[in-house]
């Protein structure tokens, strides 16, 4: 009896262990498949990149580097979401339809403002440290 629990226990921790992986990996494609085919995804991509480099180069704190990932993390989010809101709408709405516009527009539209609200706040960080690099 108890080499049978113990098996199937084991069994279940593999198909466990198998369903994460499979997880991580379909979420892996799908952030490839967006970085492939969405020309905005590259330019988040592109601006994550060089803020990164920014922030080494002009020695930001902790504090702002955890500001930057959490920014960077919800601008690649939002666009992730657009991205799937674009498809969804396209795969059921064969035909030019307003509402379908609206929806895309309004999910384009948040991905835009939480870009700009980010944009600000690098702003904020980078602006003094850049003034202080320039003034010595």
């Amino acid at each position: 009896m108890k080499r049978k629990k113990s098996r199937n226990r084991k069994r279940k921790i593999k198909v466990k262990t198998k369903k994460i992986a499979n997880s991580f990996k379909y979420a892996f494609q799908g952030l490839l498949a967006s970085f492939k085919t969405e020309r905005n995804m590259k330019i988040h991509i592109l601006i994550m990149i060089l803020v990164i480099l920014m922030g080494v180069t002009l020695k930001i704190n902790i504090i702002e580097w955890i500001i930057s990932i959490i920014l960077f993390g919800m601008v690649i989010s939002a666009e992730l979401f657009n991205t799937v809101i674009e498809t969804v709408v396209d795969m059921i709405v064969q035909y030019k339809d307003p509402k379908a516009k609206l929806a895309k527009d309004i999910s384009a539209g948040a991905v835009l403002v939480l870009a700009i609200s980010s944009a600000i706040i690098g702003l904020i960080i980078f602006i003094p440290k850049l003034f202080t690099l320039i003034n010595g």
